[in-house]
This record gives structure tokens, C-alpha cells and sequence, in this order.
């Protein structure tokens, strides 16, 4: 981004009073602890200051970065030449209504998922147990329909609250966002901006949903390096197959390209080792793509977004 522009973007966030840091290092807010500097790093506080952000961005055709907890982002080793917008401070506190027999709880895109469900299981709601390990946001969630142990956010999620790409406000029902396997109309309108979820959950036994969330959460930490940073799941599932069995098969456990590793504990996530790069990551995932493909036949894509 040219001088020019820096100072005339500078301006006009300094005159909407939005809060904002320049030369952000993208690594510290990742949890894959990769990525350079963020020309301009932006925290909205609430919907008028998102807004106002936006706005902002487009007035000065400036493109932007929507991101929560980083959990599944992998940004380049240059950075990104733009606004990186901090949606996480957009969580407000949940808001309930009842509905038949069921219980409708409304979350803010910038709160994570696994206070959500900590919320839900208070409040013995069941339905979202499965979600509760996922290191993401609500707003994340729905954009890729996050899933795991065989529940998926669509199946709970009854409609979305977002800015369009004229920043009106607009709500849509699950019905109308294409949510299918890691993917939403979210991730096909990338200028759109989730604001709020509503999921819609059944009354159970608190202790019940508990001890669910806790089975799930300790099969987790059995299974998966959590002591390493990474982005999760590095690939989407094939059909007929699981990527991590395939990788596994292949040989490539412990396999490394510079500090980026697939995990001796789990084939599927690609860890840091230490001083990964951007470029270490997106090497290591294209030569294990490249040795399913001639070994297995199956094609693999990567889960993880890389931002460049």
C-alpha cells in the first residue's frame, strides 16, 4: 500500500474514532503462530464501528480481511497489504428466547464457539456439544458450517445476521446459505460480514450434556497435537476416505518441509515445529497432495485458507 493511501486511510479511521494499530504482526494472532505484518490492524468495538471500518475500507477501494480466533487462517510470510479486521470484540452477551420446545440462543460472530457452548450446557440446552473443542468463533463456524464427531453448525444454526456488500444489515435463514461440507454462501460473498448467529437447541440434563462435552473434549486432547500450533484439520475429509488415513498410508507421517510437520500423532494436522513459514506450509500440503494423488488417486484440498 502506497504512502498515499496509508495516510488517507490513517485519516479517515482517526476521524470515526476507530481503533486501529499499523505494521500488526498477523503471527501473534493465529493459531498456526505464522503470518507477517498487517498494514493496517482494525478492532471494531460493536455493529456501528464494524461498519464505519468497512466503510472506510471501500471509500478507499483498500481490500480487507475478516478474521476471529485465526484458527483456521494461514497468512503469508510478506503479510497482508490491507486491513486485517479483529472481529472478536463483536460478543456481546448471549440473548435467549423460547420457541415451541426448543430454546433459541443468539451469539455475536466474535465470540469463540466453546463459550457458546458453555453457555448452552448452563443453561441445559443440548445440541451444540459437539461443537465445543473447535477453536473458532461463531462467525468462523458459519462461515465454513464447522463440524465435528458427526454434528455439523447447520444443523442447530436456524439464521445468520450480516453486513451485504452495501453494509445494510440483513438476516437470512439457514435455509438460504448453502451450508454444505466446510462451505456457506459466506465463503462464495466474501464481502459479507457476519454479525450474529441464532442456533436453536433442545432442553436436557445439564450434567448429561457435561459429561458429553468433556468425553469429547479429552478424545481431543488424546488424538490431536494440541501441544503444537497449527490451524486444525489441515485438509477437508474426500469422499470415501479420511485424509489423515490416506497421509498415514503414504508414509508421510513425521514428514517436514523447513519447520512445518505432519504430526506424528496425527496425520490430518500439519503442526509448527518451530519457525514455520507460510511458504514451509503451503510446500509440505502441495507434495503431500501430490503423493496421495499418485499413490492413492484421491485428491485432497486443503481445509485451512492461506491469505496472501
Amino acid at each position: 500500500m502506497h504512502e498515499q493511501l496509508m495516510t488517507a486511510l490513517r485519516q479517515d479511521l482517526q476521524a470515526a474514532n476507530l481503533s486501529y494499530t499499523e505494521r500488526e504482526p498477523l503471527a501473534a494472532h493465529t493459531t498456526f503462530r505464522i503470518g507477517g505484518p498487517a498494514a493496517f490492524w482494525c478492532v471494531p468495538r460493536d455493529v456501528a464501528q464494524l461498519r464505519a471500518t468497512l466503510a472506510c475500507c471501500k471509500a478507499h477501494a483498500v481490500r480487507y480481511y475478516l478474521l476471529g480466533n485465526g484458527s483456521n487462517t494461514l497468512f503469508a510470510d510478506e503479510g497482508f497489504d490491507g486491513v486485517v479486521v479483529d472481529l472478536r470484540e463483536l460478543a456481546p452477551p448471549v440473548a435467549a428466547a423460547t420457541q415451541g420446545d426448543n430454546v433459541s440462543l443468539t451469539a455475536g460472530a466474535g465470540m469463540t464457539l466453546g463459550r457458546l457452548c458453555a453457555e448452552a450446557q448452563q443453561r441445559g440446552l443440548a445440541g451444540l456439544e459437539f461443537a465445543c473443542g473447535i477453536p473458532g468463533t461463531v462467525g468462523g463456524a458459519v462461515y465454513m458450517n464447522a463440524g465435528a464427531y458427526g454434528g455439523e453448525l447447520k444443523d442447530v444454526l436456524t439464521e445468520v445476521t450480516f453486513l451485504d456488500e452495501t453494509l445494510e444489515l440483513r438476516t437470512l435463514p439457514v435455509t438460504e446459505l448453502a451450508m454444505g461440507y466446510r462451505t456457506s454462501v459466506f465463503e462464495k460473498n466474501p464481502s459479507w460480514c457476519v454479525v450474529s448467529a441464532t442456533v436453536s437447541l433442545q432442553p436436557g440434563d445439564a450434567a448429561q450434556i457435561l459429561a458429553q462435552m468433556q468425553d469429547y473434549l479429552q478424545r481431543r486432547k488424546d488424538k490431536q497435537p494440541l501441544e503444537w500450533p497449527s490451524a486444525g484439520s489441515t485438509f477437508k475429509r474426500p469422499q470415501g476416505a479420511f485424509a489423515g488415513k490416506l497421509i498415514e498410508e503414504c508414509g508421510l507421517r513425521g514428514f517436514a518441509v523447513g519447520g512445518a510437520q505432519i504430526s506424528e500423532k496425527h496425520c490430518g494436522f500439519v503442526i509448527n515445529k518451530g519457525g514455520a513459514t507460510c511458504a514451509d506450509v503451503v510446500a509440505l500440503t502441495e507434495e503431500v497432495k501430490r503423493i496421495v494423488r499418485e499413490k492413492t488417486g484421491f485428491v485432497l484440498e486443503r481445509e485451512i485458507r492461506v491469505v496472501r
